[in-house]
């Protein structure tokens, strides 16, 4: 397929997904809960029974003041209302596709866009009101849903991950030479799965062209990966000059890089270069986690899956140093008190989507029940206010205070008691809000699904 055809093509989706039919929610100008336990996402124990108060998209009122003659009523029954839950590491179009659907072009971006759809529709439906994405097509999705023409979480887009010639985001195929040795743009660069960029200026233009895309952070590779064919995993990834490039032009839009990076050496140099945020970072040392700890640095970090057996041998073993690194990392953390957040970082495995809310009851390990959903509800929001102005959502998430945007669920049960009731949401999820909009709700046969 020529560059011409591909990018037509392109252009195609985006349009078709922008005219699509709108999904189905249900809507009321005020929604009354009514006896609920309240978890407000600090890490305290529940509330005694009490109401909540959402007018139009945010929390009207809590307590003896929530009250209103014309709200629609859901009575609780005694059940736990909650934040939605936030995934801070997300690949919402990569994560429905397999890698080799990507480079095979008998897949079209139509079908790519098509499946990133329904799987940000099924994210929300886990009960995942909102998801930083960290890399891949993902803007048009993003579109489709804000304009309510779809249905899925709200979206902290990073488009295009930004990765050096062999880095962790080189995704050609072997076949697929360099543009600047006889080759052309890469199928991957032109869907913006990622830009391959070398040297300050390239640097600086990849990072542009996805804040003028919408990005509300940058996605930079800065160490070697684990899934990845070419890049060994104790490699570092960008001189400090590069890295220091893409600082700067994120900062000059007042938002911030966060990199994949798992070594003391990546790490420090992107911390060096003023990262924010380090995604992964199993493998660091116990000095390194305390100097996330004093620098204030985020720390985005996942329990990860062996590699299955038919992965390559060289792709099991480097999968196993992440997997054995992990419990450290957590204990180091949890004891320099670093800023801590979680995510799935599912990737190429559409049956892997499923355990979404399963993924969140591994943190059993290292933190209690409140403390778990305080991460992935408080915590995580906080990470997603680091994008400042370029956040795509006005409002305060993660909490259920007045005032917040309305994104909750009604747990059927007391997670604070029982964390595995967010790894059953078709269960224990009667209903599910975001932006003051029910998309399920079966307390009394309402809205079962979001279409």
């Amino acid at each position: 397929m020529g560059l011409a055809t591909m990018a037509n093509r392109i252009a195609r989706a985006v349009v078709a997904a922008l005219l699509s039919t709108p999904a189905l929610a249900q809507t009321s100008p005020e929604t009354l809960f009514t006896n609920v336990r309240v978890f407000d996402g600090s890490g305290a124990p529940l509330t005694a029974p009490t109401a909540v108060l959402v007018r139009g998209n945010t929390i009207a009122a809590i307590g003896a003041s929530a009250t209103s003659k014309t709200a629609t009523v859901i009575d609780g029954h005694g059940r736990t209302l909650m934040p939605g839950l936030i995934d801070n590491h997300v690949h919402i179009t990569m994560g429905a596709s397999s890698q080799a659907d990507l480079v095979d072009p008998r897949v079209t971006p139509e079908m790519l866009q098509a499946r990133g759809q329904a799987e940000a529709e099924a994210m929300l439906l886990r009960g995942f009101t909102a998801v930083r994405d960290m890399g891949g097509p993902i803007f048009a999705i993003k579109a489709t849903i804000d304009s309510g023409k779809s249905v899925g979480p709200r979206i902290w887009p990073s488009g295009a991950m930004v990765s050096q010639t062999s880095g962790h985001g080189d995704g050609r195929l072997p076949n697929e030479r360099s543009r600047r040795w006889g080759g052309e743009v890469s199928r991957g660069e032109l869907l913006g799965a990622y830009y391959i960029a070398d040297g300050r200026a390239e640097v600086l233009t990849a990072v542009r062209e996805d804040l003028r895309a919408g990005a509300s952070q940058i996605k930079v590779m800065a160490g070697g990966g684990a899934a990845s064919a070419y890049d060994p995993l104790d490699v570092a990834q960008y001189t400090f000059d590069e890295l220091r490039a893409a600082v700067e032009a994120a900062d000059d839009w007042n938002t911030y890089v966060t990199v994949h990076a798992y070594t003391p050496k990546a790490v420090r140099r992107a911390v060096d270069a003023g990262v924010k945020c380090i995604e992964h970072g199993q493998l660091l040392d116990e000095a390194t986690v305390e100097l996330l700890a004093e620098k204030g640095i985020w720390l985005s970090l996942q329990v990860l899956d062996p590699a299955p057996p038919t992965a390559p041998e060289s792709t099991r073993a480097k999968k196993l140093q992440v997997v054995d690194g992990t419990d450290a990392a957590y204990r180091w953390a949890k004891q320099y008190h670093v800023k801590l957040a979680w995510g799935t970082d599912f990737l190429f495995n559409v049956k892997q989507n499923v355990n979404q809310g399963k993924d969140i009851t591994k943190l059993a390990k290292w933190f209690t029940p409140p403390e778990i959903l305080k991460m992935v509800t408080h915590d995580n929001a906080e990470l997603l206010a680091m994008s400042g102005p370029r956040t795509p959502y006005a409002g305060k998430l993660g909490v259920v205070e007045t005032g917040a945007l309305a994104d909750l669920i009604l747990v059927d049960g007391d997670p604070t008691h029982d964390i595995n009731l967010v790894a059953d949401p078709a269960k224990t999820f009667v209903v599910i809000m975001k932006d003051g909009k029910i998309y399920k709700n079966i307390t009394t046969g309402g809205v079962n699904s979001a279409r």
